[in-house]
C-alpha cells in the first residue's frame, strides 16, 4: 500500500511512540490534513467532525486533538471520532489445554489492547521421551544400566500418563582430528585394546524411533555399544539439533515432548569446528541419511546454543540434562539459555536415571511460560498473570507449580506501532504444542457520517467533505478548498513560505504551493516536515552512536527524552543525587541539575555551585545594611527591612572568625562582621559584632604643637644641609689647590728671579796637575 509523505512521516513517528506516550495526552499535529493523519499521530488523539468548529483562518489541524481537550473547545460529543480497539475471539474448543485457539485484533496504532488466554493442564495428555545417550568410552557402566532400564522408564512415565512413548539416540563427536584419532584402525575401534566390545567412532545416530514398547527399547539399547574420542567435550549440540529437527524420523507426536541428554562431558559449540578444517555453519535442518546417521557430521560445523535453544522452542521439546557432578555448572548455564529446561545430576554409574527424569518432568509441567513465535514488525507484546509475581508486565508469561487440573489465566497485553496490513503470530506454552492463532489488523480510517448535501457550500465547490473536513479537488488547497494553484499573487504566497526574510522558501527542502510548503523527502531517506520544511527526526545529537542515545525521539531536530532521562541526546538517567547538598537543596539554588551534575550560574563552579572565585568579596556591598541592620544607623535605616531582606542577621558579643569583613560605616566608625552565603543568589546569614570600632577626637593643641615643631625641625634640617654642602665644596677646592702646589717645577728654598754674584771661569790650559 503506497502512502504519500506526509502518510510516512506519520507512520515512522508512530515506530517511536513508546510506553511512555501511552500515558500522555498529547496529540502530534504536524502535517494533520485529515482524521485518518489525525488518529495516526497518536493513541490518545481524536477528531471532531463538527462543520463549524473551524473558524476562518484557522489551521485544518486544530480539529485533532484529545477527546477531554476537544469537549472543552465545544466539539459536541457525538461529533468526537475515536476509533477504538478491540478482539473477538475466533475459536474456544472445549477440552484443549489453551484457550481460546484463535483471536482476531482490531488495533489503534499505538493504543494497547489486552485479552485473555487460559491454560489448564490436563490429565492423562500424551507424552514423548527420547533418550540421547553419550556412547564416548567414559559412558561404559553407565550404558549397561540404560540398556535395562526401559520398561522402567516407560511405567514412571505411565504413572503420570498412560499414552507414554521412549526411543533412543546415541552420539559420541566429529571424526576428525583434534576431535577423533583418524588412524583408520582407531576409527574402526577407537577404544582401549582390552575393550571387546567397541562400535566404531561416529558423530549422531538414530535408534529407536518412539514407541510404546519397552522390550523393543530395551533390545535396540542391548544391542549398541561403547565408542570413544580423543577431547573431553562432546558433539552433544550436533545430536540434539538432529533429534530435534528430524521429526519425521524420530516420530515426535501431538504430545508433551522431552528429550534427555546422558553425559559426562561438557559439549562442543559453534566455531569448534574450525580446529578440524570444518568452516561451513550449521543449517539447523535434518541430514540422516539411509543407516539414520548425520551424514554432514565432518561437513557442517556445530551449531551455536542460540540455534539450539531456538529449535527445541520451535518444536516445543522440553530439555532435561542428566550429567554428571563435575560437569553440572555447564548445563546450569546451559538451561539458563534454554528457557524450557532443567539439569539433574547422575550418579556415577547413571542408576538414578529413572528417578531424575522423573523429578525433571514434574518440574518442567509444573512451571508454565507463555510466550510468542517471532512477531511481525511494528507489534509489541507483554504478560501478566494471575499467579504470584505475575502482575508486573514481562517479556514471557511465568506461573509456577501449576497442578494437573489447575486454571492459570494470563493477560496479553497488544500495540500495533502504526498502520498495517493483516499480520498473524502464534502465543502459546514452551514445551507444548497447542497455541492461539492471533490475528491483528489496525485502525487507519475514520468511519463518519457526513452530511454530503453540505459539501458544495463547505467545499466552495471544489471538494468535499470528509469526517466535517474538505478534502479538496485537484488542484484545490486550504481548508475551504477556496485557494486555486497558481491563481494568487505569487510575491505574497512566497512571502508565507519563509518564516523571515533572511531564511529560503520553505528552507530550501521544500516547494511553495499556494502559500503552503510541500516538502521534499530527504537525499538519504529521511522524512522532512514543519510549515517551514525545517524539521526531521534525524538531525538530533547522537550518543553512544545512539539518536538521542536510545533514550529518547528526534523531534523536529531536537531530542525529546524517555520518562527517566535527560541531557541534550538523552545520555542520561535523570538523578539528583551527586548535586543534593546535606541541607536538601540541588546544586546550592544557584544551578541546574543534568546528568547528575550541577551546570551553575553567574560564576559559581561545580560540584555544587557553593563558589565563585571570580566573584567580588560581597563585605563592601552589604556595609550599608549591616549599618542599619546591626545599629539602626545609615541611609538605609528607615527602609532598612525592605532594602535588606536578602539579609538573615543577628549580633553577638564576640566573633571567633579569623577573617571577619571590616568596613567603614557613615560615621568613619568601622563594623566587624561574618557573612556566610545561603542558597541561591545574593543570599546571606550575617552576624555583627555588637560594637564599632570608632577613632577618638583628635586634640588641637597637640596638633598646633606638633606642626610648629615640626616646621622648626624641618628648618633646622635645612640649615644642616646647606652647612654641610658649604663645607664638602670648600675641602674640594683646597684639595684642588694642593694637587696644583705639588706640580710646580722650582725649588721650594729659592726663587726663580734670583742671579748669584758670582762669575766662574774654566782656565783652558789648566791640566789638573
Amino acid at each position: 500500500m503506497s502512502l504519500s509523505l506526509h502518510h510516512l512521516f506519520l507512520a515512522l513517528f508512530l515506530l517511536t511512540l513508546g510506553k511512555n506516550v501511552l500515558g500522555q495526552e498529547e496529540c502530534a499535529k504536524t502535517l494533520v490534513k485529515s482524521c485518518a493523519d489525525c488518529i495516526k499521530s497518536g493513541p490518545k488523539c481524536a477528531w471532531c467532525k463538527q462543520l463549524d468548529y473551524i473558524k476562518q483562518g484557522e489551521p485544518e489541524w486544530k480539529r485533532c486533538d484529545t477527546e477531554a481537550k476537544l469537549k472543552q473547545s465545544f466539539c459536541n460529543e457525538t461529533n468526537i471520532i475515536f476509533p477504538s480497539s478491540h478482539h473477538i475471539l475466533l475459536a474456544n474448543k472445549p477440552l484443549i489445554q489453551v484457550q481460546p485457539q484463535e483471536v482476531q485484533l482490531l488495533l489503534r496504532p499505538g493504543l494497547q489492547h489486552s485479552f485473555q488466554i487460559r491454560f489448564r493442564l490436563a490429565e492423562d495428555y500424551p507424552v514423548d521421551l527420547y533418550y540421547l545417550m553419550d556412547l564416548s568410552y567414559s559412558m561404559n557402566d553407565d550404558l549397561n544400566n540404560v540398556k535395562r532400564l526401559g520398561n522402567s522408564l516407560l511405567r514412571t512415565l505411565r504413572q503420570i500418563t498412560s499414552r507414554a512413548r521412549i526411543g533412543f539416540g546415541s552420539f559420541v563427536d566429529k571424526t576428525v582430528l583434534p576431535f577423533t584419532n583418524t588412524n583408520p584402525d582407531r576409527l574402526k575401534k577407537p577404544c582401549p585394546e582390552k575393550e571387546n566390545q567397541c562400535q566404531p567412532a561416529f558423530g549422531f545416530k538414530h535408534v529407536l524411533s518412539l514407541t510404546e514398547n519397552g522390550d523393543e527399547f530395551n533390545h535396540e539399547v542391548a544391542a549398541q555399544n561403547i565408542s570413544g574420542n580423543l577431547d573431553q567435550p562432546e558433539g552433544s549440540l550436533d545430536a540434539i539439533m538432529q533429534s530435534v529437527v528430524c521429526g519425521d524420523k524420530i516420530g515426535w507426536g501431538n504430545s508433551t515432548r522431552l528429550l534427555v541428554l546422558t553425559t559426562d562431558a561438557g559439549f562442543h559449540m559453534a566455531g569448534d569446528g574450525k580446529l578440524g578444517s570444518i568452516f561451513e555453519p550449521n543449517d539447523g535442518k535434518c541430514h540422516l541419511d539411509e543407516s539414520l546417521t548425520y551424514s554432514k557430521n565432518n561437513e557442517m560445523d556445530y551449531p551455536s546454543v542460540g540455534q539450539v535453544a531456538n529449535k527445541l522452542a520451535e518444536n516445543n521439546i522440553q530439555a532435561i540434562f542428566a550429567v554428571t557432578k563435575n560437569v553440572e555448572p555447564v548445563y546450569t548455564r546451559l538451561k539458563e539459555i534454554i528457557p524450557k529446561s532443567e539439569v539433574g545430576v547422575l550418579s556415577n554409574d547413571s542408576s538414578n536415571v529413572v528417578e531424575l527424569i522423573k523429578g525433571a518432568y514434574n518440574k518442567l509441567s509444573s512451571n508454565v511460560i507463555l510466550s510468542h513465535d517471532e512477531l511481525p514488525e511494528g507489534i509489541t507484546v507483554h504478560y501478566t498473570s494471575d499467579c504470584d509475581g505475575g502482575h508486573t508486565p514481562s517479556p514471557r508469561g511465568i506461573c509456577n507449580n501449576v497442578g494437573i487440573g489447575k486454571e492459570v489465566v494470563f493477560t496479553v497485553t497488544v500495540t500495533a506501532l502504526e498502520c498495517m496490513e493483516k499480520k498473524t503470530f502464534n502465543i502459546g506454552p514452551l514445551g507444548f504444542r497447542e497455541k492461539t492463532k492471533v490475528n491483528v489488523e489496525t485502525r487507519c480510517q475514520c468511519e463518519c457520517d457526513d452530511d454530503l448535501s453540505a459539501d458544495k457550500k463547505r467545499c466552495s465547490g471544489h471538494g468535499r467533505i470528509n469526517c466535517g473536513a474538505c478534502s479538496c479537488d485537484l488542484g484545490y488547497m486550504g481548508h475551504k478548498c477556496d485557494c486555486k494553484v497558481g491563481d494568487k499573487d505569487e510575491t505574497h504566497l512566497k512571502e508565507a513560505c519563509r518564516p523571515d526574510n533572511m531564511t529560503a522558501e520553505c528552507s530550501g527542502q521544500g516547494e511553495c504551493t499556494c502559500g503552503q510548503c510541500m516538502c521534499h523527502s530527504g537525499a538519504d531517506g529521511r522524512i522532512i516536515y514543519g510549515q517551514y520544511c525545517n524539521c526531521n527526526d534525524r538531525d538530533c545529537e547522537v550518543h553512544n552512536n545512539k539518536l538521542c542515545g536510545g533514550n529518547g525521539k528526534c523531534r523536529c531536530n531536537v531530542c525529546i527524552c524517555d520518562t527517566g532521562y535527560e541531557g541534550s541526546a538523552c545520555q542520561c538517567k535523570i538523578s539528583t543525587q551527586a548535586c543534593r547538598k546535606g541541607d536538601g537543596s540541588v546544586c546550592s539554588n544557584r544551578g541546574k541539575c543534568e546528568c547528575n551534575s550541577c551546570h551553575c550560574q553567574g560564576g559559581y563552579k561545580p560540584p555544587l555551585c557553593e563558589t565563585c572565585p571570580g566573584c567580588p568579596s560581597p563585605c563592601p556591598a552589604a556595609a550599608s545594611c549591616i549599618e542599619c541592620l546591626g545599629f539602626e544607623k545609615g541611609p538605609l535605616r528607615k527602609n532598612c527591612t525592605q532594602s535588606c531582606g536578602h539579609i538573615q542577621h543577628k549580633t553577638v558579643a564576640n566573633l571567633t572568625a579569623k577573617k571577619p569583613c571590616r568596613e567603614r560605616d557613615s560615621e568613619g566608625c568601622w563594623m566587624v562582621f561574618t557573612m556566610n552565603e545561603l542558597n541561591g543568589f545574593d543570599n546571606y546569614g550575617v552576624v555583627i559584632l555588637d560594637k564599632r570600632e570608632c577613632p577618638e577626637p583628635v586634640s588641637i593643641g597637640a596638633v598646633v604643637g606638633g606642626a610648629f615643631a615640626g616646621v622648626a625641625l624641618i628648618g633646622l634640617l635645612i640649615l644642616i644641609t646647606i652647612k654641610g654642602i658649604m663645607r664638602y665644596q670648600d675641602l674640594q677646592e683646597y684639595k684642588k689647590f694642593e694637587q696644583e702646589r705639588s706640580k710646580a717645577a722650582w725649588s721650594e728654598n729659592v726663587s726663580p728671579m734670583y742671579q748669584a754674584a758670582t762669575t766662574t771661569v774654566l782656565n783652558p790650559n789648566y791640566t789638573g796637575d
